[in-house]
């Protein structure tokens, strides 16, 4: 699979413009007015680099999934952006999902970020499927496809806590995924690049044109990366977490060496062909702003 080839297919699989590599942004619903004017505050100052899509989360067990509704809504009347919301199966029947997906389509939302998500005890906490729900993200793929949206799901660097990280299970599902109509993948944030590497090579050893986009997370706050990882299931390498654990005291040591690691990582990752940059803001703009013009994926002033 040619590296350009990909680029453009997961651009063009997004309806947006083209450009050398796609750069995004991922917001998390507020919990509260102040933190809804974060989120505005971060959208104004990131908005004007002119991303190619911006996404929206789901919180755990699908507990955000009025606000995420109304924050995505709301992200494509104001901005213009194209606006990726990301859909979890957990809490919901598959009616109700249905039901939900008109909701986005109505607002002129036109992407989907298919995710079975999390049980509400933790992404290693036994499954169980909402009555009238469904079981895989495939199944909820089927159905936004079937719908019309162009469609998203994750990819797990680190390796998903579903199949105890064994990536070989990993790649299976993500060819059922593209099979049953997904045209892009996005990674959950990483730090060793040989594991989005081993993603891509093996996805390209089954002829699959799936795109991988990059997640980076711009780290600005030790204890919420801690809460992250234990979260979540993925690994900070041991050097990088020493790195932390000696600035942890200082927020703005923290931010610069945030951006420093982000930054080499994102260029190894541009090197290696990557087809975006995904950008985890934590709803906050300046990291991102100075590493993405370290990249190079906008332009200086």
């Amino acid at each position: 699979m040619a590296k350009n080839s990909q680029r453009n297919g997961t651009l063009l699989a997004m309806g947006t413009k083209l450009r050398a590599t796609s750069f995004s942004l991922e917001f998390f619903p507020p919990k509260d007015e102040a933190g809804e004017q974060r989120l505005w505050l971060a959208l104004s100052e990131l908005a004007p680099l002119a991303p190619d899509f911006v996404s929206v989360t789901y919180g755990a067990g699908g507990s955000t999934r009025d606000r995420t509704i109304r924050v995505t809504s709301e992200i494509t009347k104001r901005t213009q952006i194209p606006t990726v919301a990301h859909l979890t199966c957990v809490g919901s029947s598959k009616d109700e999902l249905i039901q939900i997906l008109n909701q986005f389509k109505n607002s002129g939302i036109k992407s989907i970020l298919a995710l079975r998500g999390d049980p509400v005890g933790g992404p290693t906490a036994p499954w169980e499927p909402t009555p009238g729900g469904l079981n895989y993200a495939q199944e909820l793929v089927e159905i936004a496809v079937e719908m019309g949206f162009k469609v998203g799901v994750g990819a797990y660097p680190d390796g998903h806590p579903a199949s105890n990280h064994d990536l070989a299970k990993d790649i299976t599902v993500l060819l059922s995924k593209e099979r049953a109509g997904a045209s892009f993948a996005t990674t959950q944030f990483f730090f060793e690049i040989d594991k989005w590497q081993a993603i891509v090579d093996k996805l390209a050893a089954t002829n699959s044109s799936l795109p991988v986009i990059a997640g980076i997370l711009p780290i600005t706050n030790v204890k919420q990366l801690n809460r992250m990882v234990q979260l979540s299931g993925m690994q900070v390498p041991d050097d990088i977490a020493e790195k932390f654990a000696k600035v942890a005291d200082d927020a703005d040591a923290t931010r610069k060496l945030g951006v420093e690691l982000a930054t080499n990582l994102g260029a190894e990752l541009l090197r290696r062909g990557a087809p975006g940059i995904h950008f985890y803001t934590m709803n906050s703009a300046q990291s991102t702003i100075e590493i993405a013009q370290n990249l190079g994926l906008i332009k200086n002033d």
